[in-house]
């Protein structure tokens, strides 16, 4: 009988397939609240798509928040959790580390 492969995920779910473009999110919001279009620049090489999958898997796990505002045109902004919060510091070291190595992080 084949061994089943036990599913190793990071529990903020950062360190997964497209992992660097959700670090780089969690890090640009460290900042403070972001609009959408802000986000896209500060990363300019992440697609709209990317960037919107990304978003809406970063806040299922509960890492950033979306706050919708009812106004024409529609307003929606991103923020850290306090869960997102607490990994400021790994954060912070990641891109440290990144710049040293020579990596856009």
């Amino acid at each position: 009988m084949a061994q089943q492969k036990q599913d190793m995920r990071c529990p903020a779910g950062l360190f997964s397939v497209g992992g660097r473009l959700k670090l780089r999110i969690s890090y640009h919001l460290l900042s403070g609240t972001k609009r959408f279009g802000e986000l896209q620049r500060l990363i300019p090489e992440a697609s709209r798509q990317m960037l919107t999958i990304h978003l809406r898997e970063l806040e299922q796990l509960g890492v950033l928040q979306r706050q919708v505002y009812e106004q024409m045109p529609p307003k929606v902004e991103y923020s850290l959790t306090e869960q997102g919060r607490r990994a400021e510091r790994v954060l912070r070291q990641l891109k440290d580390m990144s710049e040293q190595m020579g990596i856009t992080f």
